[in-house]
């Protein structure tokens, strides 16, 4: 067993005992993670946060029901997407959707754009193309290629059969293909 497996299982044990000092080490070690993967998903920095401190909640309350089939990230990574996808759908049905679809360009005290930082504007092209995507598209290309998660897991975390996760991912790449094309 790796040091680093074995230390988040005495750090889990000591969880369970109630040690907040072991929880603020879990926290502490995952938060960062956590928090990107709400904000993928719920798009708005306070809400992402919100469903964050939840999760971690929900973690450590549930804490006895994680049998170690998978790495605690994993599990932990579940409960966040999980709570994500309810946030939004609520802040769907009540139509508090944010409007924070503004490009910046930086550029280099010479006045041109290094390669590095031209890569990073594509990146945030295509993050900033995702959010227009349809939310189906959207949720489904964010679970697929930013979060790792295979055409199974998607399919059980959707609500949806596996062939149609399968249809709906190459149409929202499709979509989101077109959409770069459109905007170049």
């Amino acid at each position: 067993m790796s040091q680093t497996k074995e230390h988040i299982d005495v750090l889990l044990q000591s969880c369970m005992e109630g040690k907040q000092s072991a929880q603020l080490e879990v926290y502490n070690r995952y938060y960062k993670a956590m928090y990107n993967t709400a904000f993928r998903i719920v798009k708005d920095s306070a809400e992402a946060e919100d469903v964050m401190q939840e999760s971690f909640l929900n973690a450590f309350t549930k804490l006895h029901s994680f049998k170690g089939e998978v790495a605690f990230g994993a599990w932990l990574k579940r409960i966040v997407v999980n709570n994500s996808i309810y946030h939004y759908r609520k802040q769907q049905k009540n139509n508090e959707v944010a409007l924070d679809d503004i490009m910046y360009k930086v550029e280099d005290n010479d006045g041109i754009t290094s390669d590095h930082v031209f890569t990073e504007l594509k990146a945030q092209k295509v993050m900033e193309t995702m959010k227009r995507l349809k939310d189906n598209y959207r949720l489904s290309l964010t679970l697929y290629l930013i979060e790792g998660y295979d055409y199974e897991e998607i399919s059980q975390i959707m609500n949806i059969s596996y062939a149609n996760c399968r249809t709906t991912i190459s149409r929202a790449k499709d979509s989101l293909r077109k959409q770069l094309v459109i905007a170049n």
